[in-house]
Formats: C-alpha cells, structure tokens, sequence
C-alpha cells in the first residue's frame, strides 16, 4: 500500500475512539456498532432490558469485539447520564461518538391510535436522542471534536398509512440533526443522519415469507418493485455510510441525511403494465 493509499483510509480509522450505539443489541444498531468496532472504535450500548444486554454482548464476543452494555431507557436523562457516567468509568473518558439508534415504530390507523401510543412512540425516536445528544455534547465540545449520527428513515420523508407517530418522530429527527449542526458545528462536531431504506431484518421476515402458493408476500414484491436496486438492504449495507459518518473523512460533512436505501427516494416506479 502506498502512502497516499495509507493516508485516506486512515482517515476513516477510528482508533482511539469511544463509540456509545443506543439500542445496539440487534438489527441495525448491532451492525453499525460492529462496523465501528471493525474501524477500531471501543463500543458501548444500552437496552432496558438486562437480558438482551446479556446476549448482545455474548453475540459481540463471537465476533471477537469488546463491547460493553448498560441497562438504561433513553428517555430518562437521569439514566441517560447515568449512562454516560458508567462509559466514562469503563474507558475512561465520555463518547467521541454517537448513534442514536434505540427507537420503536407502532403501526396503527391514524384514527385508532391513541395519544398514549403516538407520545410513547415520538418520545423514544425524537426525544431520546435529543436527551443522548444533549448528555454528550458538552465531553465532546471539551474534547473538541464530536460526531453524532441519528438514525432517520425514508419517513423522514415521506408518509404513510399506519404510522403517523414514526413518520412525525422521524422528520422530527431529521430537523434535530439540521439544528444540532446549526447550533454545535463551530465546536467541531458533525452531527448527520442515516435514513434506511426497507432493510432485510428479523423484524421484517414476515413481510418477506413466501405465501402459501409460493408466491412472494405482495408487499416484499411491492418493496421490490418500488426500489431501483431490486432487493431489500441488509444491516451491513449501512456498515460503510456508519463509519464514513463517524470517521475523519466526513469533517466536512454536517447537517446531511444520507438515505441508504437502494435508490427508492429517487424514483418514481415503474408504470403498470
């Protein structure tokens, strides 16, 4: 390797770095906290529930990664900085990065759904990481650098039927990232979002089981159909964009919403035959 070789991709080391995932114990936030430990980032997670704390960390251990959980609600800022206490006892300082990727979607009818379910499901996507972001942006500013990534969606974007809570919580996200660049980027710190598109996990099986008569589930072909790629993303697809957030290589970057999503938001979709 030469050494302009060297020099770019050690731009996307993240030696030396704590990295706090929220919500990493499975799915998506599993692969980005694997990704960032690949990159050389020291990891630390939450759930609320000890268990799946228990068998993350043991999954992390199979992949030869370190990665230390702590039971905390990111709706809570006295656990939120609790939290942020126990990271700093672990390794020693508070996170260089984070993701705030812990949240919940309800599909419900608009006029079915409840002020409980819509406030529960805007409190744990919107003002969790509002919390998380707000616990960790005053190491960050000490240490003088900081990069914070939300995890967004296409709903960012766009609507539909069943989720009026994700889709409002998530555009909420999008102009939080805008306001936490707006606000904290002469402190060096970037602050962008990840917006997946429609990713192949344990939660989405059932929309990509095959019927009955062998047939695709109609809205796995509809997924198909609507995105230029022609597959559903899988959790490592959002590995690479992870780590180019989180990295050096994006210090110029700030404010942006970067949709992994296999083209979907830029297409229109085939005219029906």
């Amino acid at each position: 390797m030469d050494e302009k070789t060297a020099g770019i991709l050690s731009s996307f080391s993240l030696e030396g770095k704590v990295a706090l995932v929220t919500g990493a114990t499975y799915g998506i936030g599993f692969a980005i906290a694997t990704a960032l430990a690949e990159a050389g980032a020291k990891i630390a997670f939450n759930d609320r529930r000890q268990e799946r704390i228990k068998s993350a960390t043991a999954e992390y251990a199979k992949r030869g990664i370190e990665a230390h959980g702590f039971v905390a609600d990111v709706t809570s800022e006295e656990q939120v900085a609790g939290l942020i206490e126990n990271i700093r006892e672990v390794y020693g300082t508070t996170p260089d990065i984070l993701v705030n990727n812990a949240g919940i979607i309800k599909r419900i009818p608009m006029l079915e759904m409840s002020a409980a379910d819509y406030r529960q499901v805007v409190d744990i996507d919107l003002v969790g990481p509002f919390i998380c972001a707000k616990a960790v942006i005053p190491g960050m500013i000490e240490k003088g650098h900081g990069k914070i990534i939300n995890i967004c969606s296409m709903m960012s974007e766009l609507g539909r039927e069943t989720i009026a809570g994700y889709a409002a919580a998530k555009g909420g996200l999008k102009m939080l990232t805008k306001n936490i660049c707006s606000e904290f980027g002469e402190a060096n710190i970037q602050c962008n979002g990840i917006g997946p598109g429609y990713i192949a996990t344990p939660q989405t099986a059932p929309l990509r089981e095959r019927q009955a008569d062998g047939s695709r589930h109609p809205f796995d072909q509809f997924i198909c159909a609507k995105t230029p790629a022609g597959r559903w993303g899988t959790p490592e697809d959002l590995m690479g964009p992870a780590v180019f957030l989180a990295s050096d290589a994006s210090n110029f970057v700030n404010g942006h919403i970067l949709y992994v999503d296999g083209g979907i938001l830029a297409y229109i979709g085939k005219q029906p035959e």
